[in-house]
């Protein structure tokens, strides 16, 4: 499945842009990660992007995501090109129209996210080089028909699988996961809320799609069900996480990128990936 031309591996670790460095990078390269996203909103220049693949040797870098309304589209397009002349097959584009509750100019969110690769496109980015975060049916039918596929995060498997129903089985399904090595569940669920959830309960675009995926008011208000925390963050060993990053794949995924919640988010990666490989 998929039509993406770069080998992004079954894994994936995702890093805020601003605390991705070389020594990170190339340890994830080292665990067995095909894939490094940076995520947040990375600025328009990509230049953490180029300076990590100058470093590492077989990582593809991603982003997760550039964000529409900060960064011109026709300055991403003049990145991409000035990264892949150096790294060609090591670099995919993701892009997404962010949140109302952040971004001061959202507005028209399809339309503009249409517009926007469209502009891209014109530059020459090919379209099996971009992915679009898309939640909603809309946008995920636009990813099947603008983009490689949709990176999606917050999502649950059952969200995977309806992605997969509406993208078809020749685009990128790229489900983002938040995962806790922990198993004292009470501390994870606690660590979970603080660092996740909390902030997703005041984003339109996330609880409007965990409403459609059957979440209600009492899972979706403040401090968030201890069922929606189950879903949305993995915790417990090793085995137990590698377990819920398959039910994605067999819900349809062709790769999942994992964040790594708590004190050591490098072990926790090492784990997860250790973890995948023997399950």
């Amino acid at each position: 499945m998929g039509t993406v031309s770069i080998e992004l591996g079954a894994l994936g670790a995702a890093i805020r842009f601003d605390m991705a460095t070389v020594e990170l990078a190339t340890a994830i390269e080292e665990a067995g990660y095909g894939t490094l996203w940076l995520a947040a909103s990375p600025p328009e220049d990509l230049a953490m992007a180029e300076h990590l693949l100058d470093a590492t040797e077989r990582l593809v870098i991603a982003t997760s995501i550039v964000n529409m309304w900060t960064a011109d589209a026709k300055t991403v397009a003049a990145s991409y090109h000035r990264i892949v002349a150096r790294h060609p097959d090591r670099f995919l584009l993701g892009v997404g129209i962010g949140h109302r509750e952040i971004d001061t100019a959202y507005a028209a969110p399809y339309d503009t996210a249409a517009a926007y690769l469209d502009t891209l496109s014109a530059a020459g980015v090919p379209q099996d080089r971009t992915v679009l975060a898309a939640l909603g049916p809309r946008m995920l039918r636009l990813a099947r028909e603008r983009a490689a596929g949709t990176v999606p995060v917050m999502v649950t498997p059952e969200h995977t699988r309806r992605a997969r129903e509406i993208l078809g089985d020749d685009r990128l399904v790229l489900p983002g996961l938040q995962v806790l090595l922990d198993t004292d569940v009470d501390r994870a669920r606690a660590t979970a809320r603080a660092g996740v959830l909390t902030p997703a309960l005041h984003v339109t675009n996330y609880t409007n799609n965990l409403r459609r995926l059957g979440f209600t008011d009492a899972d979706l208000t403040d401090p968030g069900s201890d069922r929606l925390i189950d879903a949305l963050v993995l915790h417990g060993d090793a085995a137990t996480i590698a377990t819920g990053v398959q039910a994605h794949v067999d819900a349809g995924a062709n790769h999942v990128a994992v964040t790594a919640l708590g004190d050591s988010p490098l072990d926790t990666l090492r784990a997860v990936a250790r973890g995948v490989r023997q399950g």
